[in-house]
């Protein structure tokens, strides 16, 4: 038998998933081994109706046979088609390199949910009375009676709802799930929950409850505060409990006429704004079978299809972590204002005892003005306001069902007073995805900046990864989403998350082949911001689609999923899709393949040095059209391969033609546009090294500080370290006054912001309109953390982590790093330190795994250990080759220890700052709200433009937060090409 074992078998990423909707699901599991270099050199799977009859041959529903494969992860089930409800049983074992056969793994299992419309009987219902739907309503709790004649043996509740819904057994909660069913593009993906409730079920008499949310589906959503019914009129529920009695007998519970309805105690709640509870509006027992329901409504059956019908992938929705308070205190008005400590996304649970008919309100906000209240304008409409009106009778508990805020401060007041006895908790909830890396290094304020990083990412992946939790905005913007998903990926087990999340991008893209700026797309972000609510506004289609570095996501994030996670799955589903997108950016770009978009984001809140749009525009072109040549070769399809590689030649080509000189320098100049060039291999080779210099050179001219907004920072330190200039991303890592990654840490921040300069220096706001503190784009800076100075990496040519690089890069005066990440095969570690004159770097790869590690290394200098042998002497299983300054070895897993001489690398000569470089304070690209707060910038735009009409000053006031191109998509007749060009040559003098 061989010292081999084989644990942590998952199936979709999944431990033991219950209500699975995939008909051929994938399998995967992880070797154990103490000793190094382990491998699989074969595999052997089997699947039965029941752990007792694996072993039995004639009894196997699948046995896949001895699979010569060293493939552990995503091995397709090929047995018979998979059954609604039935669960399966399965179980592994593996060969090793010598040939040695591991004992069988333990069982794990999966169960199926229901896979077709036809396995419903159940029936949309929907509370009777009539409603308006154009204002809140409160939450209608619905019943029904049911009785069990025997023993349950099992027991099945499989849920959805239009709007949100939590459901009770017998005065019991089911689950633990928050916001389900969550979000989706409900008209094409609604996600359906399966419950295992033998426990709560008894025989004879019981009762099922139900209370329904206005959520996403009703609610008010949308991009500049959202309208009310973006996907329907009426909540609705379908549910449907299977229950199997010990002899084997079914019976089935739907939702049907049968149900009753009334008005609950929750008397409004929005995503929004919050939720109102009057505990006086309370019914003690509603859903336990002896409740008397005498003034309940019947209910009303919904003409709602059920083919849009999907099993949640997970994870799911939960309350995570409990904060208690770290200070309190009374202001004038006798309100208290209570500060948690760190800005999660959440709410307070309300424990009070006091008079009934008291109100607690409690606002939540993120900071604090310089006068120590609330400071609310950057939330816009979002009230993020929950009450609670008590019932009187002893200690009351309370916690929010249908919303959540983004919060570090939460302000109490009570009316008519605030009672004495209260006590208030705050709970972060974020969907419960696994943990995968850590990261910390000697200096503690990377670390805060770390934990600052997983802090907004939690806060912002709620079922969708949202750009913001507190304002009138939360939507599932793509382009925060491509920039950041490789960081989120180091943080947490992404792929389920993220693999429901492209599932709505690609149903929301439109026939033509454009993806939309957020996914799921309401109806209402694309009304809000291309109308501007004026008729005579020109209205495109496209208008929130097509947009480069946001659209984009839909080739990105899978292409970093297969990165990560080794999955040609997601590939392969959404390669459709991805090839009408890059066919849409070529027919838009035209024949000298430019593309100059009508609407562009561009470097989303550069400072002070906007990159041209039709530049970033067509980086991104070039840079999709290059992945999916890619992609087409890893799924076999060699002559898409061929044909997008080489119109990615043409699209770079052109680029250079347009936007770089022949000595590499771009036209215009920006550090995003250098940042962009040099990361999407756009410039020649002999053009790189002067390129990388030109970049330094604006670094070093604006005092080591950045000037890149959402587009240029995530990839900014990657393209200097390439280049050999670690020092200098370490310079701007450790930079910690405007702009920088540790300026908001010297600020007390806790969370990644939306800004640079969210918060000024002496503590004033900036600028209301769009200001988040939780906002997860600039923490892209994690993924260089990991890379780079943790040094872990994975090999494009094995993704998934099957072949690992550590390269950790020493630097900025950190005297140790370390880095761990649970890869699909299992934990890899990177640490290292100095001591002394030495080097120690530790290594820890997982079996069936391998890795070249780089250790820097100066010829004559003194030898490499590791362990304590000389590695020559120990080199047995180590290839070891000598790359200029360094020493690459490859090796199998296990774990080392490496130490060698160090002493840092030498420099490359830094460009001298090239002080007669200036940028631009305007440019047409600013924002329209700073070219207004400048007296002469103003007087620029107002002598092109003397006789601005009302259409035009609506439209800037409206999109203050958009810079003067971008306006010309809602103004084109007045902000023409010719107007626009005299308008930057103007502004750029000032």
């Amino acid at each position: 038998m061989a010292h081999i074992y084989v644990a942590g078998l998952r199936c979709e990423y999944q431990v033991n998933p219950l209500g699975l909707g995939v008909q051929r699901p994938r399998l995967s599991w992880r070797l154990l081994s103490s000793q190094r270099n382990v491998y699989q050199s074969a595999y052997q799977v089997r699947v039965a109706a029941e752990p007792a009859l694996l072993a039995n041959p004639q009894a196997l529903l699948w046995d896949s046979g001895k699979v010569p494969s060293g493939a552990s992860i995503h091995q397709v089930y090929g047995g018979p088609p998979l059954t609604s409800g039935a669960r399966y049983y399965w179980q592994v074992r593996v060969w090793d390199g010598p040939g040695a056969v591991s004992a069988w793994s333990d069982p794990a299992w999966w169960e199926m949910g229901l896979l077709e419309p036809a396995d419903w009987q159940a029936q949309w219902i929907t509370p009777a009375w009539e409603e308006d739907p154009e204002q809140e309503q409160p939450a209608p709790l619905l019943r029904t009676v049911f009785s069990l004649d025997g023993e349950v043996a099992r027991a099945r509740l499989y849920v959805t709802a239009l709007g949100l819904y939590t459901c009770e057994i017998n005065g019991e909660r089911v689950g633990d799930y928050l916001l389900a069913p969550g979000w989706t593009s409900y008209h094409k993906r609604l996600q359906v929950q399966s419950y295992d409730v033998a426990a709560q079920l008894r025989p004879g008499e019981n009762a099922l409850g139900a209370i329904l949310g206005e959520g996403w589906y009703r609610g008010r959503i949308g991009a500049l505060g959202g309208q009310r019914r973006a996907y329907g009129d009426r909540l609705g529920l379908l549910l449907q409990l299977v229950v199997t009695y010990v002899d084997g007998s079914v019976a089935y519970v739907v939702s049907d006429e049968s149900w009753q309805a009334t008005p609950g105690p929750i008397r409004a709640a929005g995503i929004y704004d919050g939720e109102t509870y009057d505990a006086r509006h309370a019914q003690p027992g509603w859903s336990s079978p002896d409740f008397i329901a005498t003034e309940w409504s019947p209910i009303a059956i919904l003409d709602y299809p059920k083919a849009q019908l999907v099993a949640w992938p997970g994870p799911y929705v939960r309350r995570k972590e409990e904060l208690t308070p770290v200070s309190t205190r009374t202001v004038d008005d006798g309100a208290m204002i209570v500060d948690f400590g760190e800005n999660i996304a959440g709410w307070v649970r309300l424990q009070v005892q006091g008079t009934a008919g008291t109100t607690v309100t409690m606002r939540h906000a993120e900071v604090l003005d310089r006068d120590g209240r609330l400071y609310t304008e950057n939330l816009r409409s979002a009230k993020q306001t929950d009450r609670y009106t008590l019932h009187g009778r002893g200690m009351e508990q309370y916690e929010p069902s249908f919303t959540f805020h983004g919060f570090r401060y939460v302000e109490v007041q009570g009316q008519p007073a605030l009672p004495s006895n209260l006590k208030i908790t705050a709970v972060a909830v974020y969907s419960d995805l696994e943990p995968a890396g850590t990261f910390a290094c000697s200096d503690p304020r990377i670390n805060r900046l770390q934990r600052n990083i997983v802090r907004s990412q939690r806060g912002n992946f709620i079922d969708v990864p949202t750009d913001c939790p507190q304002r009138d905005e939360r939507l599932g913007w793509t382009g925060d989403a491509q920039v950041f998903a490789r960081t989120a990926c180091f943080n947490m087990q992404t792929a389920p998350f993220f693999t429901k999340w492209l599932q709505d991008l690609a149903a929301d893209q439109l026939p033509n082949g454009a993806y939309p700026i957020a996914a799921p797309m309401p109806k209402t972000v694309v009304a809000e911001l291309s109308a501007g609510t004026l008729a005579t506004l020109p209205v495109q289609i496209e208008f929130g689609y097509g947009v480069a570095g946001w659209s984009d996501a839909g080739v990105i994030v899978p292409w970093i999923l297969y990165l990560c996670y080794g999955d040609t799955r997601i590939l392969e589903e959404q390669y459709p899709g991805m090839v009408r997108w890059v066919e849409n950016m070529h027919e838009k770009a035209g024949a000298d393949l430019i593309w100059r978009g009508w609407f562009q984001f561009g470097d989303w809140l550069a400072i002070n040095a906007p990159s041209q749009n039709d530049m970033v525009a067509t980086a991104y072109f070039a840079h999709s059209t290059h992945l999916l040549s890619k992609i087409a070769r890893v799924l076999g399809r060699t002559d898409d391969g061929d044909r997008y590689h080489a119109a990615w030649l043409r699209i770079r080509a052109a680029f250079r033609e347009r936007f770089v000189t022949a000595d590499g320098q771009m036209q215009p100049e920006s550090q995003t546009a250098y940042v962009l060039g040099l990361a999407f291999e756009l410039l020649l080779p002999e053009q790189r090294a002067p390129a990388a210099q030109r970049l330094v050179a604006l670094i070093r001219a604006r005092n080591n500080h950045l000037s890149t907004g959402f587009i240029g920072a995530p990839q900014l330190c990657q393209v200097l370290a390439d280049a050999g200039y670690v020092d200098v991303a370490y310079d701007l890592l450790f930079q910690d006054t405007f702009p920088s990654w540790l300026y908001p840490i010297s600020m007390g921040a806790t969370t990644i912001w939306e800004r640079w300069n969210s918060m000024q220096p002496d503590g004033a706001i900036f600028h209301p309109a769009m200001n988040s503190f939780n906002h997860y784009a600039y923490g892209a800076i994690g993924e260089w953390l990991y890379r780079n100075v943790g040094g872990i990496d994975l090999d494009e040519r094995d993704p998934g982590y099957k072949h690992v690089i550590i390269r950790p890069q020493v630097g900025g005066g950190l005297t140790w790093a370390r880095a761990t990440l649970a890869s699909p095969y299992g934990e890899i570690s990177s640490a290292w330190r100095l001591e002394g004159a030495d080097l120690h770097i530790d290594v820890g790869i997982p079996p069936n795994a391998s890795a070249t590690v780089y250790v820097p290394a100066q010829a004559g200098k003194g030898d490499i250990l590791e362990g304590d042998r000389p590695l020559r002497a120990s080199a047995g299983d180590l290839e070891i080759e000598r790359v200029g300054g360094t020493v690459a070895i490859r090796l199998g897993s296990g774990n080392y220890q490496f130490a060698a001489p160090y002493a840092p690398a030498e420099r490359l000569p830094s460009p001298e700052p090239d002080l007669s470089y200036r940028e631009p304070r305007f440019t047409i690209y600013t924002s329209v709200s700073g070219v207004l707060a400048d007296e002469e910038a103003r007087a620029v735009l107002f002598t092109h433009l003397p006789a601005a009409s009302e259409r035009l000053q609506h439209v800037m006031q409206r999109h203050r937060i958009y810079s003067l191109y971008q306006l010309a998509a809602f103004v084109p007749e007045l902000l023409t090409p010719e107007r626009l060009a005299a308008i930057d040559r103007d502004l750029r003098v000032l």
